[in-house]
């Protein structure tokens, strides 16, 4: 397969990462968009990597999935503690938490 269809598909998979992240308003609907979008640009990076026959862009690739596991983490504990606070997940509430 030409990995050229990899960086379609990146972009793609980017496109509606960032479609959801704009029109949705719950917010883990909003964070699986954006881990969409982080697994779009891994997915761009270790095609690149491929094309030109090095491993650099599978090193930022693992990098990445790095700081989107710690992203998860924190992303997670300001939901939950969004939803017990309001008992809403929607990102509309958010800006009601500062005090």
């Amino acid at each position: 397969m030409n990995p050229v269809n990899y960086l379609y598909l990146a972009a793609l998979l980017f496109a509606i990462g960032a479609t959801g992240v704009l029109i949705r308003r719950n917010a883990i609907v909003v964070f699986m968009c954006i881990e969409l979008m982080l697994n779009a640009c891994n997915l761009a990076f270790v095609a690149f990597s491929r094309m030109h026959g090095n491993l650099d862009g599978q090193i930022i690739a693992f990098f990445t999935m790095v700081v989107a596991a710690a992203e998860v983490v924190v992303g997670l504990a300001i939901i939950v503690s969004l939803f017990r606070s309001r008992h809403s997940a929607s990102v509309d509430d958010a800006s009601l938490m500062k005090l």
